[in-house]
């Protein structure tokens, strides 16, 4: 038994996200909003995460204009969605492309990263307080804005900066942070370093001979421009995370505010080149754990595809002390069935992924699943199954009773280790319906698609089942001479080895399944089959 630390609430109940991430490379206008907001309805989710840029907010230092926000949360309302606003300030990307002009070109109050060859690059330093002080002071703006127009709490979280790090160093090279370098590392991450007496922080402190005291060199050996920049930028946003949470002091209601990272584990692996300097890889994760307590969690911004590499990247940021949250993740097809693992096995409390819009690409009055872009329909698909499911995921995460469902490539079934029961996940063709037998034609090529979902036992004889693309046979743990004796009786006639008392499709009223459609015969002779337009199927079963 875990307990799920459900950072994201919605009128003091939890609540989890799940939708996309709008495009933001360029300012958008009202019109790619739209298509955005389209596009998680389409899904069936629940949230948008979509930004609010510095520089179109403070356009000249200490004027502020808000009407994009104001927008965005017109169009919250008309959709019925709920909003991830994503603070893009000082870092964007490991660099400064949305900070306002007037910062941009005052290199002399705004200080710039300086690289090991004496250049300066288009990188914000976090060792300037008066970047520091500028960045606060609009974020908190930002925050006070929200708390008085925000009425109807469509908000339910904010990113702070975006994938911040530098690109293009391995650390500043300037003198306020050459002073820094040289300094001896603070006290309070050593204490914390001897209290966690493992990870990877303290491993590296201790591959460079665990002395007391000393300079980042000292300490950490080559790695110590890295961890000196994680700690500078992770405390630089604590501080404006602390600002913006002030203004919601003594109110019912405490924003959650978190840090998206852009992952370490691509290419060469090297800081400044193939991802931001000092953000919150894994590598460096425990310094932004212990050194950000007004930070609710550090979420991994997850592209990778491989099934091996996806789930490396999951279980280093479900820790105990910071639950998994995937701000965005690829609109690639291996995301469609990699998502049912992150929920099922690492209790993700919310789930987006990026350009949402691609679901469409266009702008409609009225778009329904006609309009869906081929190349997206299984993650569609996909998101779907999740959104009918999260009744089930708010009481069952943490209780090792939610089970992935995931096809590997050239895999025909997956099993399944029950309380009481086998499982056998069945991949490919066989017997569904007359509703989807329609929809087939027999010169169509055959399905690419893999199967995925997720299998939820809440008692002994009680199952809930969300996916596609494959059947759930189900059968009692006996003595063997007592489970040979049922199929060989059999003599392989049948494919059901176990008693259904109902088999149900339905879906959530809130709390409550309500049932659409009972199966019997033909429906559940072939196993308990699911696709993503069935919603929940509900199965009991009897000795």
């Amino acid at each position: 038994m875990k307990t799920i630390k459900r950072v994201f609430t919605v009128n003091g109940k939890p609540f989890f996200p799940l939708g996309g991430q709008a495009r933001n490379s360029s300012g958008y206008n009202a019109l790619e909003a739209e298509t955005a907001f389209q596009a998680v309805k389409l899904l069936h989710g629940n949230t948008l995460e979509i930004p609010v840029y510095w520089e179109q907010i403070e356009p000249e230092e200490g004027q502020f204009d808000f009407a994009s926000v104001d927008a965005l949360l017109e169009s919250a309302r008309r959709y019925g969605l709920k909003l991830v606003l994503l603070w893009f300030g000082t870092w964007k990307n490991g660099n400064m492309e949305y900070a306002p002009a007037w910062v941009k070109t005052n290199p002399q109050r705004f200080k710039r990263v300086i690289s090991a060859s004496r250049q300066d690059i288009w990188v914000l330093s976090s060792h300037c307080q008066a970047t520091f002080e500028a960045d606060r002071s609009a974020f908190v703006a930002l925050c006070r804005y929200l708390k008085q127009n925000d009425t109807e709490h469509a908000i339910i979280a904010l990113q702070i900066e975006n994938e911040p790090g530098i690109l293009g160093s391995d650390r500043d090279y300037g003198p306020e942070a050459q002073a820094i370098f040289e300094a001896h590392v603070p006290q309070e991450l050593l204490i914390k370093m001897k209290e966690a007496g493992t990870g990877s922080v303290y491993n590296l402190w201790q591959a460079a001979g665990g002395l007391e005291s000393g300079n980042w060199t000292a300490l950490f050996g080559a790695e110590g421009g890295e961890l000196m920049t994680a700690w500078s930028i992770a405390t630089y946003i604590d501080r404006i995370a602390e600002a913006g949470k002030a203004i919601w002091q003594n109110e019912t209601f405490d924003m959650p505010m978190y840090i998206n990272v852009w992952l370490g584990e691509g290419g060469w692996r090297v800081p400044g080149e193939s991802y931001p300097s000092g953000g919150a890889v894994s590598k460096v994760l425990d310094i932004y754990c212990w050194c950000t307590p007004h930070i609710d969690l550090i979420a991994p911004d997850i592209y990778i595809a491989d099934s091996k590499g996806y789930e490396a990247a999951c279980a280093s940021y479900a820790r105990e002390d910071n639950s998994l949250f995937v701000p965005e993740s690829g609109p690639q097809g291996a995301n469609a069935w990699n998502l049912f693992r992150a929920i099922a096995d690492y209790n993700a409390i919310g789930y987006a992924f990026f350009a949402v819009e691609h679901v469409l690409g266009q702008d409609i009055s009225t778009p329904d699943d006609s309009y869906i872009r081929p190349e997206t329909r299984m993650l569609v698909e996909s998101f779907r199954c999740v959104a009918a499911a999260i009744p089930l995921l708010l009481q069952y995460q943490g209780t090792g009773k939610i089970h992935a469902v995931v096809q590997e490539e050239a895999m025909g079934a997956q099993h399944l280790d029950l309380d009481g029961y086998i499982g056998m996940a069945q991949f490919g063709g066989g017997h569904l319906d007359w509703r989807h037998w329609q929809q087939r034609n027999i010169t169509d090529p055959p399905s690419n698609e893999r199967g995925r979902g997720l299998v939820v036992q809440i008692s002994r004889h009680e199952f809930y089942v969300v996916g596609a693309k494959f059947r759930l046979f189900l059968r009692p743990k006996l003595p063997s001479e007592q489970a040979l004796h049922i199929s060989y009786a059999r003599e392989h006639q049948l494919t059901r080895l176990a008693h259904y008392v109902l088999v149900d499709e339905g879906h959530f009223d809130e709390e409550n399944f309500v049932i659409d459609r009972r199966r019997n015969g033909d429906e559940t002779d072939f196993g308990v089959w699911v696709e993503s337009d069935v919603g929940v199927v509900h199965i009991v079963m009897c000795d």
